[in-house]
């Protein structure tokens, strides 16, 4: 087994990634020497942005400002947390943002966590449940790739809230892709326009580096392969596949 520094490392390095590997843990207690969350975060996907420059350990008061993402994260809530979910689900309704029955559909964790903790995955101090990664579309390649190949299904891409993607990976074991809501890209710094968020179940993550090792290598060599055969095409030629392979066979000597 890969140490998690070896993994956050080697993800970076194969998917070109711009920003660390971002490890999620639940637990009944909370972990031995880790820090509390210090601050008042505006929402709970905040923490996904504050936990690439450190380690810390959240409970519910420390969500209190999201009542959404004490809803899919299934924590204590507050009667005034309650309220804010009712109201800001009146306000979705209205808008027809979110409907009634559309509640249902958003995934809420199956399990009541007591405590939340964030790290970047190279220094998690516990084992993650998930692992976030911000990614680009052309990143998200070989990701998808990996699922299809570990569990011969697709990956969901999800919509709004950003922070049911958490729930779906944790309650499904599967990985998730979120595009994120309006939101997450308001409060995190991190979430451009450009990006998204790749999860991947801890459990499998060792899996899915190996997968993904593969695949990023294969993906870098057809990419010259077809960039090769593009060019010979523009020129007015037409190679076979064959002929194709002979000629990136001999540029690769």
């Amino acid at each position: 087994m890969e140490s998690r520094a070896a993994m956050s490392q080697e993800l970076i390095q194969l998917l070109r990634l711009e920003q660390p590997p971002i490890a999620i843990s639940v637990s009944d207690e909370p972990p031995e020497g880790v820090a509390s969350y210090k601050g008042q975060a505006p929402a709970g996907c905040r923490f996904w942005q504050d936990a690439a420059t450190s380690t810390f350990t959240t409970s519910a008061r420390d969500h209190e400002l999201c009542a959404i993402g004490v809803h899919t994260h299934n924590l204590q809530s507050s009667q005034a947390q309650q309220k804010d979910l009712m109201d800001a689900l009146k306000v979705f309704a209205d808008l027809g943002y979110v409907r009634p029955e559309d509640v249902p559909q958003i995934p809420v964790l199956k399990n009541r966590p007591q405590y939340v903790t964030y790290s970047r995955l190279a220094e998690a101090p516990l084992p993650p449940d998930l692992v976030i990664l911000f990614v680009r579309a052309d990143q998200t390649l070989i990701l998808t790739e990996a699922t299809q190949q570990i569990e011969n299904q697709n990956a969901p891409a999800m919509g709004r809230p950003a922070c049911a993607v958490v729930a779906q990976v944790m309650n499904t074991g599967r990985p998730a892709m979120s595009l994120g809501c309006c939101g997450a890209r308001a409060y995190l710094d991190n979430f451009a326009e450009t990006t998204a968020i790749f999860a991947i179940p801890g459990s499998k993550l060792q899996d899915y580096v190996e997968r993904i090792r593969i695949l990023a290598n294969a993906n870098a060599l057809l990419s010259q392969f077809h960039q090769l055969r593009r060019t010979d095409v523009a020129a007015g030629n037409r190679p076979s596949i064959q002929e194709s392979l002979t000629a990136f066979a001999a540029s690769q000597s």
